[in-house]
């Protein structure tokens, strides 16, 4: 039946019109955006998922910056201690040299002053965004120092940060306040390094950082003077080296922490562009897939133009039944 009242076929053509058009504003919009799952509405699910994933890998960001800060700090005193060590070493050095008959040790001494003080610069020069690993002015031991090393999420969402622990009471070159806490700076027994110990403790320090001596009347510092005894120095010798075992430990804490420290950054790195790559797959359109549809589409809308127009023009032949 042709009626003049009711097209029933312009309506049809109409509402494949607007459904086209309305496909058509979808794929228009992944075009534009370049996602997929732009809003809760496209995929809530997704939408979830991608955004609780970018919020940790801005996370994942900060912590990758905070890698970067304790990497310097550590590289800062790695630096510094292995400074010290070329010091101490020197001293050690200029020591096995009083011992040679005949030499003025007065003069050994003016090195070895210059030497300590060497030391002093190099411990209170390594230091970074405030904090210092080779000097410590406190009274108790400086203890662990924490890098931010990581930020994880598990299966219940519940999230928690993981760090890099570093013993900094090993890397303390000098204690200012507490000099028992300092490699340098502390008492060290010589005779119970000495493979013919006598059993009465002979007790030496190599730097004196507020003046005077470490243990009241009962340590010795290292210097020489016309009256040290070879015996004497071949003690100093013993302390020193003891000093130089302990620092190269130290040195090697902190080059396994900087090797760590160094893994970790390039892992968060690859767990970041991991991340994003998750959730591009969930979230990105694939545009040669929608710019294949939108051609589509628009021959789609083209036709179904033209099909509205042919409806349309149905109800103007009616008129040429009455003419």
């Amino acid at each position: 039946m042709t009626s003049i009242m009711t097209n029933t076929a312009a309506m049809s053509a109409l509402a494949t019109l607007r459904s086209i058009n309305s496909d058509m504003e979808t794929t228009q919009n992944r075009v534009s955006s370049g996602y997929r799952v732009e809003t809760a509405a496209d995929n809530s699910a997704y939408w979830s998922i991608a955004t609780t994933m970018r919020s940790d890998n801005k996370a994942l960001s900060t912590v990758k910056d905070a890698l970067g800060l304790g990497a310097a700090k550590v590289d800062v005193a790695y630096t510094g201690m292995n400074s010290a060590i070329d010091v101490v070493s020197e001293i050690k050095a200029k020591l096995v040299a009083a011992r040679e008959p005949g030499v003025d040790k007065t003069k050994i001494d003016k090195e070895l002053t210059e030497l300590k003080n060497q030391l002093v610069s190099i411990s209170e020069s390594a230091s970074f965004s405030g904090e210092n690993w080779l000097t410590h002015d406190g009274a108790a031991a400086s203890g662990n120092k924490d890098i931010v090393g990581g930020f994880t999420r598990d299966a219940t969402g519940k999230v928690s940060i993981t760090t890099l622990s570093i013993n900094t009471t090993s890397t303390t070159l000098i204690g200012t306040t507490n000099e028992s806490l300092g490699i340098l700076t502390k008492d060290i027994d010589a005779d119970a390094l000495n493979p013919n110990s006598t059993g009465t403790a002979v007790n030496y320090y190599l730097i004196d950082a507020d003046g005077t001596a470490t243990t009241a009347g009962s340590a010795t510092a290292i210097a020489l003077t016309t009256a040290t005894t070879d015996a004497q120095v071949d003690d100093m010798i013993r302390v020193v080296d003891s000093m130089l075992t302990q620092m190269t430990d130290a040195a090697s804490n902190l080059g396994a922490v900087q090797s760590r420290v160094s893994m970790q950054e390039d892992f968060v790195a690859s767990l970041m562009d991991s991340i994003d790559s998750g959730i591009g797959r969930l979230v990105d359109a694939d545009m040669n897939e929608e710019s294949t549809r939108l051609k589509a589409l628009q021959t789609q809308q083209q036709l179904g133009i033209q099909s509205l127009s042919i409806a349309n023009s149905n109800s103007e032949n009616i008129l040429s039944l009455f003419r």
